[in-house]
């Protein structure tokens, strides 16, 4: 019997409510999901790896077939290092079904074998990025609802927000 492998790749900086939705839809399409974090220190992240390591697996600790990896370089060198047979991507927007058809495209020349799936999330979460969350936070806003409890938390914690 052939299992179904697919690899989520993201930076996860922090991890929302929408990301938790796509994995929760994921996990029922694959046999397993791995939740990829990408080592990129270009991108100046607000949580090192290591906190967003512990985040995704305290969020996904009622998940069986879900687990937690970390990488850097290309993903199609990941993919083929999990013998994984999909990338499973996010999409909330046109703006970002542009962005993520290139990098499909290019996956698709780098790894003919590999195959992308985008899935849209909940229509609640269709604007949520951790940017956005980031942001607001920062500026005094309430994330509440778009990140679990843990995030705001720890965002507390390391950001200095106005109105906090």
């Amino acid at each position: 019997m052939n299992t179904v492998k697919a690899i989520y790749p993201g930076s996860f900086d922090p991890v929302t409510n929408g990301h938790l939705d796509l994995i929760a839809r994921g996990s029922k399409i694959f046999d397993h999901l791995v939740v990829a974090i990408l080592r990129n220190s270009s991108k100046n992240p607000l949580f090192t790896v290591e906190e967003r390591v512990e985040m995704l697996t305290e969020a996904l600790a009622g998940f069986a077939n879900v687990s937690v990896a970390t990488f850097d370089g290309l993903l199609v060198d990941f993919v083929r290092e999990q013998h994984a047979q999909a990338v499973m991507r996010g999409i909330r927007a046109i703006s970002d079904y542009e962005y993520e058809l290139q990098m499909a495209l290019m996956n698709r020349r780098l790894a003919p074998e590999l195959e992308t799936i985008f899935l849209m999330p909940d229509g609640k979460y269709s604007f949520v990025s951790s940017r956005l969350v980031k942001e607001v936070f920062t500026l005094g806003g309430s994330i509440e609802g778009l990140v679990p409890q843990f995030v705001i938390d720890r965002l507390k914690a390391r950001v200095p927000a106005n109105g906090h």
